[in-house]
This record gives structure tokens, sequence and C-alpha cells, in this order.
């Protein structure tokens, strides 16, 4: 089986993004991978931040005798193990990790309680529903 290590299309029309595969040279673009070696996504503005690769497991790949694609082969040479910017990238990530807007903690307004209303001593109608000592019968004996 020939190996290819070549990018596999996700995302949606207008906002692509690929994700970076070992594959079956005689599979489509989008078809089963073998493994999955990174991403890269072009609409990063900071340009160095576009792609993350295992680098390791990308020199494995190589090592057995995969095939990089053309452009595959430009994001190893730049990002790979030993990448010729590695460094620009770290520093990209940084600023894209402290340039992503952060949503403000979430507010905890307490909702107010209800009043309860003050027992009333006794409204007329259970007075009148309980029973008085006075009101009782008295037994009689007979």
């Amino acid at each position: 089986m020939a190996v290819r290590i070549r990018m596999k299309k996700m995302g949606r029309k207008h906002r692509p993004f690929y994700r970076i595969c070992a594959i079956d040279g005689r599979a489509p673009r989008d078809g089963r991978v073998i493994e999955e070696l990174g991403h890269y996504d072009p609409l990063v503005k900071e340009t160095d931040a576009r792609a993350i690769l295992d680098g390791e497991r990308i020199s494995y790949w190589l090592s057995v005798g995969a095939l990089p694609s053309d452009k595959v082969r430009v994001l190893i040479k730049k990002y790979g193990t030993d990448g010729t910017h590695l460094e620009q990238q770290k520093a990209a990530l940084e600023r894209v990790k402290l340039s992503k807007p952060m949503a403000p903690p979430p507010r905890v307004v307490p909702r107010p309680k209800p009043e309860e209303p003050a027992a009333p001593e006794a409204t007329p109608a259970e007075a009148s529903a309980e029973p008085s000592a006075e009101a009782a019968p008295e037994a009689t004996e007979g």
C-alpha cells in the first residue's frame, strides 16, 4: 500500500479547514484515513499559527516511506520536528491565544424572595370553625 501524507478537506462553503492525514494513495481526497497528523486552518489571521502538526508521527510516517503531497511538504519543512519556523509559530500561537476575546463570567443575580405575609391571628371564618370549650355540650350521665 502506497501511503501518502496529504490534506483532507473539512469545513463548509467559504470556510475551509484541512486535516493533515496519512492515507492510502488510492483513496479519495476525503476518504478513510490511517492516522490524523495535524490540521491546517487557512483563515487564521496569524500566518504562522495556521498549521499544527504532530512532528513525531510525521517523522515516523516519513521513515516508513510515506510520501507527502507538495503543500504538506512545505508545511512539514516549516512546522515539522526540525522546522524552520518553529519559534515564529510559538510566538504566533501565544498572540492568537491572547487576542481571543474572553466572555465575561456569568453574572449571578439573586432572585428576590417573595415576602411571606404575616400570619393573622385568626380570621372570623376560622374562629367559627374552631370549637370552643364554652360551646361544647356537656355529657349527661344516664
